[in-house]
């Protein structure tokens, strides 16, 4: 998959994308990332990408024509046309759901809006999806492009050692994931479950499953409103509740 990102500051990129599995996976030619420096396409002689909003305000507001044209630059040079992202704090929220729909594209392209955002004629003419990573302010699109870029890459076959890792994470079936222990088997008095030493993995699957509720009955129950749970998964969770009522009246 490609990712084509269109930006003002495209040396921001190149730490988080030239280490760990992003780096790998581009090595293996899992992945394509370029960076494309959108004031490169500002044809006066002071590479101009931003003017003051017409009818006043504070801020800048980034120029539509040298946008558009190294959007255009990049479909040429792909030789077709990509889904076109626009990272907005304006945009729907990055979901697990969005991100597995957007990992089946053959390849992105992603603008980093700055400023007060991007002219309007841009968001009517190329944009086909906005985007937000969350409700807060941030100085600029690239750290949210960065965010898209590497949460659909994990998804992608062989980006990641074990092709089931990305399954167990938490979102990914719409629940948080489950605690995970390792060596030693105990560590300043806190000693490992003893299900996850039994060697029993229809047990292990089990307690995993039944954690994996608790925490997002505790943390996060809003995602449980809308999951449609399996009849073990219904079994559980009136057993984590019980339990839960059974400490409270302890407590009290």
């Amino acid at each position: 998959m490609f990712f084509d990102i269109l930006t003002l500051f495209p040396e921001m990129f190149a730490g988080p994308f030239s280490e760990s599995i992003l780096k790998r996976a581009r090595e293996k030619d899992l992945i394509d990332i370029k960076t494309v420096n959108i004031r490169d396409f500002a044809e006066d002689k002071h590479h101009t990408t931003d003017e003051p909003p017409y009818g006043g305000g504070a801020g800048m507001v980034m120029k539509a024509e040298p946008i558009f044209k190294a959007w255009q630059n990049t479909q040429d040079k792909r030789g077709q046309k990509s889904k076109t992202i626009l990272m907005s704090p304006q945009g729907e929220e990055l979901t697990q759901d969005l991100v597995k729909d957007l990992s089946q594209e053959q390849g992105l392209t992603i603008i980093c809006g700055r400023y007060e955002g991007v002219d309007e004629r841009v968001r009517e003419t190329i944009i086909d999806r906005e985007i937000s990573i969350g409700d807060y302010v941030l100085t600029g699109g690239e750290l949210p492009a960065m965010v898209l870029v590497d949460s659909i890459s994990r998804l992608l076959s062989g980006v990641l050692g074990d092709e089931n890792s990305s399954k167990k994470d938490s979102f990914y079936n719409g629940l948080l994931e489950h605690p995970h222990y390792t060596r030693p088997r105990e560590f300043n008095g806190l000693k490992v479950p003893d299900v996850l030493l039994s060697g029993n993995h229809q047990l292990i699957e089990r307690w995993r499953k039944k954690e994996s509720l608790k925490r997002t009955l505790l943390r996060r129950k809003d995602l449980l409103e809308d999951k449609k749970l399996s009849d073990l998964e219904k079994e559980l969770l009136k057993e984590i509740k019980l339990e839960l009522k059974g400490e409270v009246d302890g407590k009290n």
